[in-house]
């Protein structure tokens, strides 16, 4: 049974939908989603180091404890329209701390401005810039949530088609990766979510894909060919619209060879680690993600 908490962020995030003008400016997205998560506490000890990665505003993010062996490389979500550095800063220091690796960050371009494919070609230029500093492949997962997580497994089809080496695993929380919008779960799962209407994915979808095809693979990688990419964590929660975007890309990486673990938490939401200051479960969810990071990397699975 879910925490006392969940329900009270449901109903707030349900409030802020039914609250939410119909015309909102992307611009007006963006302010809000910055200044909500303003609101959440960042962890004591926690150093934010901005960067230049190639051209691209990036951000070194590092827990106390955190070695700077290992790293995190994260795609933040919102739809590809909204969201940066600043808004999951808290939720990446937290990821940093469990994982006990530095997390690496960037503010990748966004839509309508810059539709695909400026979000998979910042992704790419910013992995290969990591790669250029020296940084080990193999001491590196790559993630992402949300639109993030779409955006993760697209940079991993376009570094594998393009011959670069891969990273030692990928994590996606809840992510979108069918922009072609055909999940069963937007239907089953509409009147469960508080935080995603149809309406509102379609109108990100439209902003983003432009004059491309939402078929196309590195737009909705369930549709690319998923062999040869490394070991896969994917967390979902039960009650989002986009979990059947989570179950089939799982299935289809599975049957192209993918060592996959799929996750499908009961009664959660959309990205609820998110609120993972008040919410038991979203801790629990960050702290899994450490286990699995630092399995795959190597690192001691016990505090020392």
């Amino acid at each position: 049974m879910a925490s006392p908490e969940l329900k009270t962020i449901t109903e707030m995030l349900r409030t802020r939908q039914q609250e939410a003008p119909a015309d909102i400016t992307f611009t007006e997205s963006r302010a809000l989603f910055e200044q909500m998560t303003a609101a959440f506490p960042l962890p004591p000890g926690v150093t934010a180091t901005p960067i230049d990665a190639g051209g691209i505003p990036a951000e070194w993010i590092a827990a106390p404890g955190a070695s700077d062996k290992r790293t995190v490389y994260w795609l933040h979500g919102g739809g590809y329209c909204i969201g940066s550095i600043n808004t999951h800063r808290g939720l990446l220091a937290r990821i940093s701390a469990a994982s006990r690796a530095r997390v690496f960050a960037i503010d990748y371009r966004l839509a309508p401005e810059d539709p695909f494919p400026a979000a998979v070609e910042d992704a790419v230029t910013a992995y290969l810039w990591l790669l250029s500093t020296g940084v080990d492949p193999a001491q590196i997962i790559i993630g992402g949530d949300s639109a993030g997580g779409g955006l993760t497994a697209a940079t991993l089809v376009a570094l594998k088609e393009d011959g670069k080496p891969l990273p030692a695993g990928a994590v996606c929380i809840s992510p979108w990766t069918d922009l072609a919008l055909t999940g069963e779960s937007l239907f089953t799962k509409a009147e469960a979510d508080p935080m995603i209407t149809n309406d509102g994915i379609a109108r990100v979808r439209d902003a983003y894909v432009g004059d491309s095809d939402p078929n196309e693979p590195l737009v909705s990688p369930i549709y690319a060919d998923l062999s040869g990419l490394p070991p896969l964590l994917t967390q979902v929660g039960e009650n989002e619209v986009l979990l059947s975007d989570s179950t089939r890309l799982a299935e289809r990486a599975e049957a192209a060879g993918v060592d996959v673990t799929l996750e499908v938490w009961p009664e959660m939401i959309h990205v609820w680690h998110f609120f993972a200051a008040m919410l038991p479960e979203g801790q629990q969810a960050i702290d899994r993600i450490g286990e699995w990071v630092r399995q795959r990397l190597g690192a001691p699975l016990t505090a020392s």
